[in-house]
């Protein structure tokens, strides 16, 4: 116990070492280099069982962003974020604005985490809206099964599987050439290797491929696949099955992975009827490493992890053109209402209003200014995004109404000042006030 206590203090003041370089604005490489030793002292640690779920992400470089793109990111790490502590996950260490990554490290029962991290996966990328999308799933045992009984040499396995990996963007015939053509593999093994890699579908190619007199002799192949059956289970508990797509072609680069690997990319619809929709670039992938974070531990302990990561800035892309292309504007405050004044000397009365807004819970704000034009202040409402303006004239002071204006239908409507927070507060889906 004293052990474990010492271990933890050094991870405190090993944070502590790292969030103080980030505020710094240290280099990346020294940043990196003591997040290293943070992640070499967790690893010493072992598993906690009671908090086996974390997300965890390494420093970037910074960069500025516009106001438009700093809502939209608010945006979609608000739904990341969201869905990863409704998931349970504790956050080591991040950034808001870096936070991407979702990780459960320690042992389960085979293929529940795994359902998770791919359940996590499809509720962010239906919650972002950001079309239709497919989750493709493999596991590298299956690939390295199928390499041997197709005749790959052990020295090729990487090579190749780095080949085969490019046909979701190139044809099976590109991949083949490479295969021979550069990288020496003969004829009728690439002919082998193609009779596999070109299939992909649900659970029926699962039950098919136990079924091959030859995968099915492979120990690996058949280990995969037994997990694999498993999966789709739980998939389907979840509901999610009908999104994945066991797919033999699907690589993913990264040696550290030794079971389960996916990756989701966007539909696109398809030029005509009957055609398959088309994949348009992964937007999250991950999988299952259960032998990186025991490189890090110097007594060799194995902790099996499985995680997955979202493709933020190829998402922030793909929202960014969308609004663009239908015109959207995106909001860049949480302003509800601007206070505005249709003729000069009003500026008072806008500071009055304005406070009443404040006192009443409502986010308002006014232009600091004391004359400002009426189509100043409304264009203003219209870059920010704020929803709606509260206007204030010579008429509407005599009568004891505000103007209260809809930015994007332009509808304007006087309401009794007594009655304008309670009437902001309906609009904007505030409670309102039971006195």
């Amino acid at each position: 116990m004293a052990e474990r206590a010492a271990l933890e203090e050094l991870v405190k003041l090993q944070g502590e070492r790292v969030r103080g370089l980030k505020q710094q604005k240290a280099s990346a490489d020294l940043i990196e280099e003591e997040v290293g030793k943070l992640l070499k002292l967790k690893a010493q640690l072992g598993p906690d069982e009671s908090k086996q779920k974390f997300v965890l992400k390494t420093p970037k470089g910074t960069r500025d962003y516009s106001p438009r793109q700093m809502a939209v990111r608010e945006k979609v790490f608000d739904v990341i974020i969201r869905c990863f502590k409704r998931h349970g996950a504790e956050v080591i260490d991040t950034p808001v604005f870096e936070l991407k990554d979702f990780d459960i490290a320690g042992n389960f029962d085979p293929m529940i985490p795994d359902a998770e991290c791919l359940k996590i996966m499809c509720e962010i990328l239906s919650s972002l809206q950001i079309g239709d999308f497919l989750v493709k799933v493999n596991d590298r045992r299956i690939l390295d099964g199928m390499f041997a009984i197709c005749g790959v040499s052990d020295s090729k396995f990487r090579t190749i599987c780095s080949s085969v990996d490019k046909l979701d963007k190139v044809s099976w015939e590109e991949v083949k050439n490479e295969m021979v053509g550069e990288k020496g593999l003969a004829p009728e093994v690439a002919d082998r290797i193609g009779d596999y890699v070109q299939q992909h579908g649900g659970v029926s190619l699962v039950e098919q491929l136990l079924q091959d007199p030859k995968l099915s002799q492979n120990k690996q192949a058949l280990e995969g696949l037994g997990d694999l059956k498993l999966l789709f289970e739980y998939l389907t508990l979840f509901g999610i099955d009908d999104k994945i797509s066991f797919d033999l072609s699907l690589a993913r680069g990264l040696d550290y992975y030794t079971g389960v690997i996916y990756e989701a990319v966007l539909l696109q619809t398809p030029a005509q009827a009957g055609e398959e929709p088309l994949g348009v670039g992964s937007v999250a992938a991950g999988g299952r490493y259960d032998g990186l974070v025991g490189m890090f531990d110097p007594k060799g302990r194995k902790v099996p992890c499985v995680g997955l990561s979202i493709g933020v800035e190829r998402i922030f892309s793909i929202v960014e053109q969308r609004l663009e292309a239908l015109e959207e504007k995106v909001r860049t405050t949480e302003t509800q209402v601007l206070v505005a004044s249709a003729q000069k000397k009003l500026l008072e009365e806008r500071l009055k209003l304005v406070s009443e807004l404040w006192d009443a819970g409502i986010k308002a704000e006014l232009l600091y200014k004391k004359n400002p034009k009426l189509l100043n202040q409304l264009q203003y409402c219209e870059e920010a995004g704020i929803p709606l303006v509260a206007i204030i004239g010579e008429q509407e002071l005599k009568d004891g109404v505000i103007k209260l204006r809809s930015v994007t239908s332009r509808e304007e409507v006087n309401v009794r000042r007594e009655d304008l927070v309670e009437e902001i507060k309906r609009r904007t889906g505030q409670p309102l006030c039971i006195c």
